[in-house]
């Protein structure tokens, strides 16, 4: 493969992508790139940039719909020790960006370190997670980022401290190609406390989302001081299916993908859903969720 001279060994073609994503459902991507090492990451990026190549970086495809078709250009997934590195500090923790935030969760409560327990229950990895200001009820993952490591599309390293950030709901102002980690502020604490909200936290999720099917989280932001679930159950679309594609009896603001499912189906679901709430309430709803 010349166009990626010397790293033809993490470079697949019309690679699925369906099963690097929660919904299990999508086309291929032209390319898909894995790479190992920073090094490796930098010269996926200066080729593309050379050759104008669109590039996609993929998380943990927790909060993504890729379509039918699939995707042009490369889809980059970085893996591997170097990117997933777990370090914990006198102040808090050094995270590589492919890191899964579940698990980081747990560790924490292990660790004895309080402050990432608001994110129980929320699934991706951490460089997803900060991009998107990742959270829920109990809290944000903003709120304890101390600063993130990125690099540009030059394959540039570079460092945004706390004070260069701005964490939004469900967004930031981080315009980096990739992030490659972050470093959170946490505080000691009684791992049993931690356990406790833990625990109170991931009851709380499980009785209110549909967590053991196929979907990608909350398909809508919630408008300023309203609620996308409880704005789409008002309008009668709980149940409502397209395809393989149903709108979640048990939390309105998820759509669950049946195996059949397309992601055709998702997105006329969609649009049934923003049609048919600004219709009745005059409510435009916000994607949350990522389309490819």
């Amino acid at each position: 493969m010349k166009l990626f001279a010397g790293l033809e060994q993490i470079v697949k073609t019309a690679e699925p992508l369906a099963p690097y994503t929660w919904f299990r459902i999508g086309g291929p991507a032209q390319y898909f790139i894995e790479p190992t090492s920073p090094e490796q990451l930098a010269g996926v990026l200066k080729c593309c940039r050379e050759n104008e190549i669109p590039v996609h970086v993929l998380g943990g495809g927790a909060n993504l719909l890729v379509d039918d078709s699939g995707v042009q250009g490369a889809v980059i997934k970085i893996t591997g020790e170097a990117f997933s590195n777990v370090t914990f500090t006198a102040d808090g923790v050094k995270v590589g960006a492919a890191a899964d935030l579940s698990r980081l969760v747990l560790r924490c409560v292990r660790e004895g370190r309080s402050g990432m327990e608001c994110l129980t229950g929320i699934p991706g990895s951490i460089g997803g997670a900060v991009k998107m200001n990742a959270g829920g009820a109990f809290g944000d993952i903003g709120s304890i980022v101390e600063s993130v490591h990125l690099m540009d599309a030059d394959g540039v390293v570079f460092t945004r401290m706390r004070g260069e950030l701005n964490f939004g709901y469900r967004c930031t102002n981080i315009t980096s190609t990739v992030i490659l980690g972050a470093e959170f502020r946490l505080l000691e604490d009684d791992p049993h406390r931690i356990l406790n909200q833990v625990k109170q936290a991931w009851i709380y999720k499980k009785n209110t989302q549909p967590l053991a099917r196929r979907s990608a989280g909350c398909i809508f932001k919630n408008p300023r001081g309203l609620s996308a679930g409880a704005l789409i159950d008002k309008a009668g679309l709980k149940g409502r299916s397209v395809g393989g594609a149903h709108v979640s009896d048990k939390h309105a603001n998820f759509i669950l993908a049946e195996p059949l499912a397309r992601a055709s189906d998702v997105m006329k679901l969609i649009n049934i859903i923003r049609e048919t709430v600004y219709k009745r309430l005059e409510v435009y709803l916000e994607l949350e969720l990522e389309v490819w």
